[in-house]
């Protein structure tokens, strides 16, 4: 089994040790070059993207993890010069749906198949097994199936539909999880605003345990309560990329209603305005399950503005 993965970042990067763990033989490339413990681990480092092919076999399957929006175009160009028809690329970034479809279908002229790939489970995930959700015609999926469920946990690969189904099923995920993040963190406002001093350390800790609320999300509060020492220390802004707003839109079009997953999305815009303690609490649970950062950041904010290239 083989594999290429451009960008060898933390959802990328871990990916590939995951692989290479397994035994599945990976081609890299990234921009700055392949961290030094994947070359050790037996990662073959294509030291310019338009080598990358011929370090491995065709049928190629090429994942793809970099930032949502012209840089996945300007790789799929580059790609298309040197890869063979047959060659499957899956874009495993959080790519607008859309856009997606029309990569499929541009691709599908040159005879190299697309998959949109949603991809969950944070960079730990990446590591031990990932939560896929694959967008894609039957042909070009099969062929990107056992290394996706090799890499896989458990019953968490799933061949969601036709082009586009992929990050379209993971934009909505990411849109529950907002309203989840934003649930978790307003229960530990009411919590920390409590008219008497509260062990919250281990309320947090009985509600990880046959509490209804129980959740990896309840797990990464308890976790990162106890390292930070509370809230004090965390910064109440909270950065995103912006996938979700395009949900919010989406859902505008669809005449569907969702109150809850949109609230999320003005209250985490709110965040950004003032100290509150529902926004540190959301900040360390992201910061928990996908390596986000505290406070403002210049890269995410980039992709935030460019991520979505259909208007």
């Amino acid at each position: 089994m083989e594999i290429g993965i451009i960008g060898l970042g933390k959802m990328g990067g871990n990916l590939a040790r995951q692989a290479l763990k397994k035994r599945i033989k990976v081609a890299g490339f990234t921009l700055e070059g392949a961290p030094k413990d994947l070359v050790r681990a037996g990662l073959e480092e294509a030291k310019r993207l338009q080598d990358l092919p011929r370090l491995f076999k065709s049928p190629r399957v090429v994942l793809l993890y970099v930032p949502a929006g012209p840089s996945v175009d300007n790789i799929l160009d580059e790609l298309t010069g040197v890869l063979a028809s047959g060659d499957v690329i899956a874009d495993g970034g959080n790519s607008y749906w859309g856009d997606s479809i029309r990569r499929q279908e541009r691709l599908l002229k040159t005879g190299i198949g697309f998959v949109d790939l949603g991809t969950s489970g944070g960079v730990d995930g990446a590591l031990h097994g990932a939560c896929f959700m694959a967008g894609g015609e039957k042909d070009a999926v099969k062929k990107a199936e056992p290394v996706l469920k090799a890499l896989s946990v458990k019953d968490g690969y799933v061949h969601a539909g036709p082009p586009g189904s992929g990050h379209f099923v993971k934009l909505v995920h990411n849109g529950i999880e907002f309203g989840m993040l934003q649930a978790i963190g307003e229960g530990l406002d009411l919590l920390e605003n409590y008219k008497d001093t509260l062990n919250i350390r281990n309320v947090l800790k009985s509600w990880r345990n046959g509490s209804v609320i129980r959740s990896w999300l309840v797990d990464l509060m308890h976790e990162a309560y106890l390292k930070e020492g509370g809230l004090k220390k965390i910064p109440s802004y909270v950065e995103d990329t912006g996938e979700v707003n395009w949900l919010v839109g989406d859902a505008l079009k669809m005449e569907i209603p969702i109150p809850v997953i949109s609230s999320a999305v003005m209250q985490l815009f709110a965040s950004r305005d003032s100290q509150k303690k529902w926004a540190k609490a959301v900040a360390m649970m992201r910061r928990g399950f996908g390596g986000h950062p505290y406070g403002p950041s210049d890269p995410v904010r980039r992709e935030r503005k460019e991520g979505r290239v259909t208007s």
